[in-house]
């Protein structure tokens, strides 16, 4: 049966899925250099893993186990293979980007650098997303929760669940002592543009072509 199933997903989609969650993992590095907030959710899990003595990807991939089980009953429909890959290796393909950074790259200590390191960071997460996403191979258990949300109630729009979480997200990691600031704000209200562009001019081409070779 799993055979059957990568058989049926198309290899193709599955790397570039795999890609785009390599690709994230740069980006939230990028993010956690400047010194000026994360995205909410990986803001969260590097605060409570730090709250907890716990590394972040072992923290992380314990949030999702989590996140997951709710995704099995209530959104069953949104797994797939790119679900398991972003929930148990996103964090350790951030982690390594992390160790790559810190010896190979001086931390930016003027407010006009990590601005730069902040925007780059949009940049490289957006790519990501947009390959991990455009991939159609399962959504990670946390992006899942606003798809299940407004699946059970459709009056209020995906947008509101998404920022509601985001905002519940960042307050987690505000009192765990994390850091709220640019790159938070960010990354909650400013990827959708890139990922957008990224979609438009790259993703879509290169799964057109990914398709058409399929057939």
């Amino acid at each position: 049966m799993l055979a059957e199933y990568f058989k049926k997903m198309c290899i193709g989609r599955i790397l570039v899925m795999i890609l785009g969650n390599v690709i994230i993992g740069l980006g939230v590095s990028i993010f956690r250099l400047s010194g000026l907030g994360n995205d909410p959710f990986n803001g969260m899990v590097m605060a409570m893993g730090a709250f907890l003595d716990m590394p972040y990807a072992n923290f992380q991939v314990m949030l999702n186990v989590v996140l997951l089980l709710i995704e099995i009953f209530a959104g069953r429909k949104y797994i797939g293979v790119g679900t398991f890959v972003n929930a148990l290796l996103l964090g350790y393909f951030s982690t390594f980007f992390n160790f790559l950074l810190a010896h190979t790259v001086n931390e930016p200590q003027a407010m006009w650098q990590r601005v730069i390191v902040v925007f780059l960071g949009v940049i490289v997460c957006s790519l990501g997303l947009s390959l991990y996403q455009g991939a159609d191979v399962g959504v990670a258990p946390y992006d899942s929760l606003p798809m299940i949300l407004t699946d059970r109630w459709p009056k209020v729009p995906y947008f509101c669940y998404r920022i509601s979480l985001d905002a519940l997200f960042a307050l987690i990691c505000y009192l765990a002592g994390g850091i709220v600031g640019l790159g938070t704000l960010v990354s909650a209200f400013g990827l959708g543009y890139f990922i957008n562009l990224f979609n438009k001019y790259l993703t879509a081409g290169l799964l057109k072509r990914i398709d058409g070779r399929k057939k």
